[in-house]
């Protein structure tokens, strides 16, 4: 009787335990038997937290993961599930599903051999399985891509290949390379990455560049789209700028986008090749993928939340420098003090009401001591082309301490080639902002040649543009040509056309820099 209660109680048990399986909204390592790969691939779900309270359908982002990871990755390393739910609880975006599938080191395409047709088994088998387990929107429209290096290349090759079953595309971090890193890649790097899947291993130099390496990199395969599949092209790429070989093929990606006149989002914002940086990608790319699921628009990036930036008048003082009439900033402790402060030179032709907003803006960081104070001086033209007899001048009338560790440069628009120009050839700033430059293609290469070991050691360089600017191809070369050199800077990419307002919602990032160097 005992024995036949215990096996009561454990069918039970086993019954419960499957009723409740039924229903988690989060399912680790699913099985899909594959007739393509003639084996089982691995794949995991997150479900929108309301998934088994509603009989609606739902879109879906298949998401996926790196070199060496699997399908666990996004749920244990990407926290998908939480920043999904904060996004929608957000009303940033709709409830959606995601789906992660294993990929092993395919980087999400067939083979050259034929032999293991993994994009295939994804375009063929994966998405029709998926959208007969889940109440899916099975079109084209409602079905997005992202991923992360690996997994980056595998979202935009997906989407370029198969832009009728794909209808948008997050790559982060793309690992893809040019013509000429593929070229001069380390022989075990390309036998282990590239050889297996474009071309015979061992091969070198050119002859890497196969017929079908060319069919499967965007590097070919966007100038040979046709205007009716561009149309159908909707892609938001993101990469850090302390990326190494991915610095420069992905801004050369982005360079070949904007002269073929394709439509994207590309941004590069502070950090490298980790799941930290690609997690922050998150807010902004379900956004994005939100707003393509609902045949918006894209909104724009989530704005930075407005601070107070009063400025008491007395803070600008009017002074006149080499006989012309200029501005600066000063903290609100300055009468009280003997005290000498570091300085950021400003040149731009600004107006009065713009100087007062970017005083506002580094007055209410250093009063919330998020940076440490500081002078702003508002440089005219003669004292920007003639910095050294300005300088002394200047540090005769402003408490400024007399040191080129406590002085940056910041040029913007038409005045950044000139800020630059100074800052390299007369190393005396330990900071150089270009905010929103005017850099023609060739001149930032003409500049970096001429830089001195000393200017080198001394001086570190902001860069920020925007990704539907003029100058996106000259402020792109210089960050390539900064990594390429080792010199210390960092790039941002932001939303936008420039101008003023542009500049101003990147201004806190700047100030900070600029702290940061005064007090390295």
């Amino acid at each position: 009787m005992r024995k036949i209660t215990f096996l009561f109680f454990c069918s039970v048990l086993l019954f419960c335990n499957s009723f409740a399986a039924i229903d988690l909204r989060i399912k680790e390592s699913m099985v899909m038997p594959s007739r393509i790969l003639k084996q089982d691939v691995h794949f995991s779900v997150c479900l929108p937290e309301e998934y088994y309270d509603s009989k609606k359908s739902y879109p879906v982002v298949y998401l996926l993961h790196g070199l060496g990871d699997d399908e666990t990755s996004w749920l244990e390393y990407g926290q998908i599930s939480q920043y999904a739910d904060k996004s929608v609880e957000s009303d940033e975006s709709v409830p959606m599903i995601f789906v992660m599938p294993e990929a092993y080191r395919t980087y999400y395409v067939n083979d050259y051999k034929g032999s293991f047709l993994y994009q295939d088994m994804f375009v063929k088998e994966l998405v029709p399985y998926i959208d007969s387990l889940f109440r899916t929107k099975a079109n084209r429209q409602h079905r997005a891509l992202m991923g992360y290096s690996m997994g980056g290349f595998g979202a935009l090759n997906l989407h370029l290949k198969h832009p009728d079953v794909f209808g948008s595309a997050v790559p982060l971090s793309i690992s893809v390379r040019t013509d000429e890193q593929y070229i001069t890649e380390d022989a075990s790097g390309w036998d282990d990455q590239w050889g297996r899947l474009f071309g015979e291993l061992g091969f070198k130099g050119k002859d890497r560049i196969t017929e079908y390496y060319k069919q499967n990199s965007p590097f070919y395969i966007l100038p040979q789209m046709p205007a009716a599949e561009i149309k159908k092209l909707n892609i938001y790429i993101d990469n850090g700028d302390k990326e190494q070989t991915l610095c420069r093929s992905n801004e050369e990606l982005h360079i070949l986008m904007r002269k073929l006149n394709i439509p994207h989002e590309f941004r590069v914002r502070e950090g490298g090749h980790s799941f930290q940086y690609w997690c922050s990608a998150l807010p902004n790319a379900l956004r994005f993928i939100s707003d393509a699921f609902e045949s918006k628009a894209y909104r724009g990036d989530i704005p930075a939340k407005d601070s107070n930036n009063e400025l008491p008048g007395k803070q600008i003082r009017k002074l006149t420098i080499l006989n012309e009439t200029a501005f600066a900033y000063v903290p609100d402790e300055y009468d009280q003090t003997d005290r000498l402060y570091p300085v950021i030179y400003f040149a731009g032709n600004f107006t009065i009401s713009q100087q007062t907003a970017i005083a506002g803006v580094v007055n209410s960081k250093v009063n919330k001591n998020k940076v440490c104070p500081m002078l702003l001086v508002f440089l005219p033209i003669k004292a920007l082309t003639q910095i050294e007899n300005a300088l002394p001048e200047l540090e005769e009338k402003l408490k400024i301490r007399k040191s080129y560790r406590f002085r940056a440069i910041a040029g913007y628009k038409a005045e950044a080639v000139e800020a630059c120009k100074i800052a390299i050839e007369k190393e005396q700033f330990t900071a150089c902002i270009l905010g929103d430059a005017f850099l023609p293609d060739d001149q930032m290469k003409d500049l970096l040649s001429k830089m001195k070991p000393k200017a080198l050691e001394r001086t570190s360089f902001f860069i920020d543009t925007p990704d539907k600017g003029n100058f996106y191809k000259g402020n792109g070369n210089a960050h390539m040509l900064l990594r390429d050199k080792d010199i210390s800077h960092e790039y941002r990419v932001r939303e936008g056309n420039g101008g003023f307002e542009w500049f101003m919602h990147g201004l806190p990032e700047i100030i900070s820099f600029a702290a940061k160097r005064f007090h390295k």
